[in-house]
């Protein structure tokens, strides 16, 4: 019975997998884990845990936010090292970039043990780098980068990530027969062999330098027909006079010139002849360069195989922050991982989508109160522009003029001056000046009604 008990634990485990890492970052407890680099000669910025503005779970939800706009990010988290010899390598984490943002990464490295924590920067060694990178329009990828031999490989392919302000769950599974899969959202979006889309080794094949193409190889498909020949009429220049231009009746010979008709498209004009083409008899077809063994070339049955996976961490530059990343795990069980990011992901997807759906109907409803109330709000100010100008013209005396300088006598306010000829009835110039109060004695300016003296016209000019 024991022995029973005992099995049924061992398949277990053998199906289960190990789980080397697992972070859900639920309260301020992971602070005591991951360790900020202070990396000297760059602003750092700082991650704080929240779950953003819209989410479905408010304690399930939270995750580490990136808090700070142009700023790098450097955090990591070590745990107990472990290779993955013989058996599967996953790293999956949610990403979330509610921020919509423009530029910034949203990926993690993986180290082995020899990380300096306190000291990671842009230029530390990692084995692996995995996750979404934006930058405009143009760059909107998954990386893929492996460490080999002290160099870092990236993807010959192009996967494209997530672009939206939502939750989304990247898995990478690297398997010990040397092939991959890259997962979004539990759907696999790129596959293949590590030594084909990756430049891991020197290819196996080379063109054999030695081979040259044969002199007499033909790649011709067509030739000349040597039977066919220019008609005799074929040659016609591209432009002619043009046969309905006439000289102009003013054109003088001795001061324009000979006078010459322009020219025109010549519509007989049928540009080069050449002869019609016919298969080429002696065609051999394309020459394929032969290829030998590439005696550079080394097969590696581990590729996917690394020794010492001690820490993971995000090493990143964002131009707007706010990307929250939350459920880190490393694990050597695919199948773990899909029931994990499915327990994980679909529901807080889901939560988001309702509530941020909610929250844009809102702020439509508060925009479409806000349009509704401004219209009277502008009118009721212009009224009162109005109003404020109508008094302001009624205190302002005309300036002292003479019959001369204008139709306005002393006495009359300029509100009875512009009725008399200003504006639509009176067709009058009106000119701004500055006029002295005679009450008292204060410099104002008012609009003038009638001509006003060289003196003014020469100081204010003249506006309509």
């Amino acid at each position: 019975m024991i022995f029973s008990i005992i099995c049924v634990f061992m398949a277990l485990g053998y199906v289960h997998g190990d789980v080397y890492l697992d972070e859900k970052f639920l309260d301020d407890s992971w602070e005591n884990n991951w360790v900020a680099s202070e990396h000297p000669g760059k602003e750092l910025g700082k991650f704080v845990l929240s779950h953003g503005k819209f989410y479905n779970d408010p304690e399930n939800d939270k995750g580490i936010q990136t808090s700070q706009d142009a700023r790098f990010y450097a955090l990591s988290r070590k745990f107990k090292p472990f290779s993955n010899k013989d058996k599967p390598l996953v790293v999956q984490f949610t990403v979330k970039h509610e921020q919509n943002i423009d530029c910034g990464g949203g990926y993690v490295k993986v180290f082995d043990c020899s990380l300096d924590q306190k000291d990671m920067h842009g230029e530390t060694p990692y084995l692996l780098m995995f996750g979404p990178d934006i930058c405009g329009p143009g760059t909107k990828k998954v990386h893929v980068i492996f460490n080999y031999k002290g160099k870092n490989l990236l993807i010959n392919k192009d996967i494209r990530c997530k672009d939206d302000v939502y939750t989304h769950l990247y898995t990478l599974i690297v398997k010990p027969d040397n092939t991959y899969e890259v997962l979004i959202d539990n759907s696999k979006v790129e596959s293949g062999e590590l030594e084909v889309d990756w430049d891991f080794l020197p290819p196996k094949k080379i063109k054999d330098p030695e081979a040259k193409k044969p002199e007499d190889w033909d790649d011709r498909s067509t030739i000349d027909d040597p039977d066919d020949s220019k008609p005799e009429d074929w040659d016609k220049p591209e432009h002619v006079a043009d046969p309905d231009a006439t000289k102009p009746e003013d054109w003088d010979d001795e001061m324009d010139g000979e006078w010459e008709p322009p020219m025109i498209d010549n519509p007989d004009f049928k540009g080069e002849w050449k002869p019609k083409q016919i298969d080429n008899p002696n065609y051999k077809g394309p020459w394929v360069h032969p290829e030998i063994d590439n005696p550079e070339y080394a097969p590696d049955p581990e590729i996917y195989r690394k020794d010492e996976v001690c820490a993971i961490g995000f090493d990143l530059w964002q131009v707007k922050a706010g990307t929250i990343f939350d459920n880190v795990l490393i694990t050597d069980d695919p199948e773990h991982a899909k029931e994990f990011g499915e327990e994980v992901w679909r529901s807080t997807l889901e939560g988001e989508k309702k509530m941020k759906e909610s929250q844009d109907e809102e702020e439509r409803k508060k925009r479409e109160e806000e349009a509704k109330s401004s219209p009277k709000e502008d009118d009721d100010e212009d009224e009162d522009e109005d109003e404020d100008e109508d008094d302001a013209i009624e205190a302002s005396e005309a300036p002292e003029t003479g019959e001369e300088d204008g139709d306005c006598s002393e006495k009359e306010s300029w509100r009875e001056c512009s009725a008399s000829y200003g504006g639509k009835s009176g067709g009058r110039k009106v000119r701004r000046v500055t006029v002295v109060n005679q009450a008292g004695g204060k410099e104002s300016s008012v609009s003038y009604c009638g001509e006003p003296s060289e003196r003014q016209e020469r100081s204010f000019g003249e506006f309509s």
